[in-house]
């Protein structure tokens, strides 16, 4: 019996904005601010990489919009790169999606999900230790995380109509309770002792650093140098904002995708950019920005030294005092939860757009009777298992934030060089404030690339080295399909 080749175009513009704003909303949110407090020191530059993190990433959304526009087809930013360039360099990203960026990702949400399920359900630890073979070790943490990815496969499996409910639901849940943690955080902070040393610290910018001997040292920053520590602190806020250009993925399910991606990316990300903007105003409000590593209490330690960097949860302590622990992790296993969804649910297109095209295993390229590409859901499946058994998820991850931004601002170049190569090409969307707007994001992106390559040349090298292992890749595969 002949498998259904046909997608199912199942999600509208509630669905496709749960599946942007979902698979943004991680557990970043609650943890990155506290490193950037570190390398800027002050509230105004922590808000303003937090604001222009959410600029270039609405930029780019709308941008991508004229693409999606152009090109509804399953695969998304695979497609236009593959049309804005040639079918070689579409490959290099869906190869570092497929073997870093998008497994990587689904590793590091569900070993979070496992973390926090931890906290609740103590068997569940790091600590408990389920298999021990030479070097290769294998605890509960990995066992749920690992679970977690099954289900979260199987969902998907039975069709796309279960996997947009399921993110619809867990999407609309981790908003409404991080918008309570907003309005609490501000409310309780409008008078507090924390709000006002900030204020008073407001716009000095200065780098901390922690001694060998434990003590702190503090840098004033300005000039170049200022700007650069601006540019290398925006890893964590560009990784907690990525993932929105999921949804060009899934365009073959999507019902008037010409309208409805466009709108999805631009609603999607602008929620979440205020949310996180937002987030970390009322983390400021609670708590002073400076602290000490030796500090005792929560206020002591401020945002920089919050315990294990989980700022969320320290400003929480601040609201619901003991419970905050139970709650916090109770918020961030929903938003794990729902946003490893996402992920997995948009991954396995882009594998079947590729295999359509003969670069990726033919098997990938086919559909179930549900009318999902399986074998790529599997695929996926498999490789994400094997980076969290391995425990090099956090690693590539670093690696791949500047591969990522990369990608979106060739993808971005790719719009201009479209607009040239199809000036005739139809274009239900264009966009928004073509070419200023596209164009101060090629030159905001190429800023922080060459910062990252400055700043970060380890992490960043091996994240161009990945990329560039699949020019061989490339070229064996082809050679592969021709002898066939």
């Amino acid at each position: 019996m002949q498998e259904k080749t046909e997608m199912k175009r199942e999600l509208g513009l509630l669905d496709s904005t749960m599946i942007v704003a979902g698979s943004m909303i991680g557990s970043g949110i609650f943890l990155v601010s506290s490193d950037i407090a570190k390398s800027v020191g002050s509230p105004f530059y922590i808000l303003l990489i937090w604001l222009i993190t959410g600029i270039i990433t609405l930029i780019a959304a709308l941008s991508y919009g004229e693409l999606a526009g152009m090109m509804p087809k399953a695969g998304g930013q695979y497609i236009y790169l593959r049309e804005a360039y040639n079918p070689m360099v579409g490959f290099l990203f869906g190869w570092t999606v497929f073997t870093v960026i998008q497994t990587g990702v689904i590793a590091a949400v569900a070993i979070a999900f496992a973390t926090y399920t931890a906290e609740l359900i103590p068997w569940f630890s790091k600590a408990n230790m389920l298999l021990k073979l030479g070097a290769f070790e294998f605890n509960a943490t990995q066992f749920l995380a690992l679970l977690l990815i099954a289900f979260l496969t199987y969902v998907n499996l039975q069709g796309v109509k279960n996997a947009k409910i399921l993110q619809t639901v867990f999407t609309l849940a981790k908003i409404l309770a991080l918008l309570g943690l907003i309005v609490l955080g501000i409310y309780f902070g409008l008078n507090s002792d924390a709000f006002k040393v900030n204020i008073e610290n407001f716009w000095t910018p200065y780098v901390t650093k922690v001694n060998a001997d434990g003590s702190i040292t503090k840098e004033l920053l300005s000039g170049v140098v200022l700007w650069a520590a601006v540019g290398a602190a925006m890893v964590g806020s560009l990784f907690s904002s990525d993932s929105w250009n999921n949804i060009t993925y899934t365009a073959g399910e999507i019902k008037e995708p010409q309208k409805n991606i466009p709108l999805s990316l631009f609603f999607g990300t602008l929620i979440v950019t205020i949310l996180y903007i937002l987030a970390n105003v009322a983390y400021m409000m609670l708590m002073p920005v400076a602290g000490s590593p030796e500090g005792v209490s929560v206020f002591e330690r401020g945002i920089m030294f919050a315990t294990d960097n989980r700022v969320g949860t320290a400003a929480a302590s601040m609201i619901f005092g003991t419970a905050a622990a139970t709650i916090m992790a109770l918020l961030i296993m929903v938003s794990t939860f729902g946003c490893n969804n996402g992920i997995i649910l948009a991954g396995a297109r882009l594998y079947y757009a590729m295999a359509q095209d003969g670069v990726f295993f033919k098997k990938a390229g086919t559909l179930n009777k549900k009318g999902v590409p399986e074998f790529a859901l599997y695929i996926q499946a498999g490789w994400a298992s094997l980076l969290c058994l391995s425990g090099t998820y956090g690693q590539l991850l670093d690696y791949t934030t500047f591969s990522s931004l990369l990608f979106y601002l060739v993808t971005i170049v790719g719009l201009f060089i479209l607009r040239y190569k199809r000036p005739d090409a139809e274009r239900p969307y264009k966009a928004f404030g073509y070419p200023i707007l596209p164009g101060l994001y090629v030159l905001i992106a190429s800023a922080i690339c060459v910062i990252l390559l400055i700043e970060k040349p380890d992490t960043c090298g091996w994240g161009l080295a990945i990329v560039l292992l699949g020019l061989p890749v490339y070229y064996i595969w082809k050679w592969a399909n021709k002898e066939k």
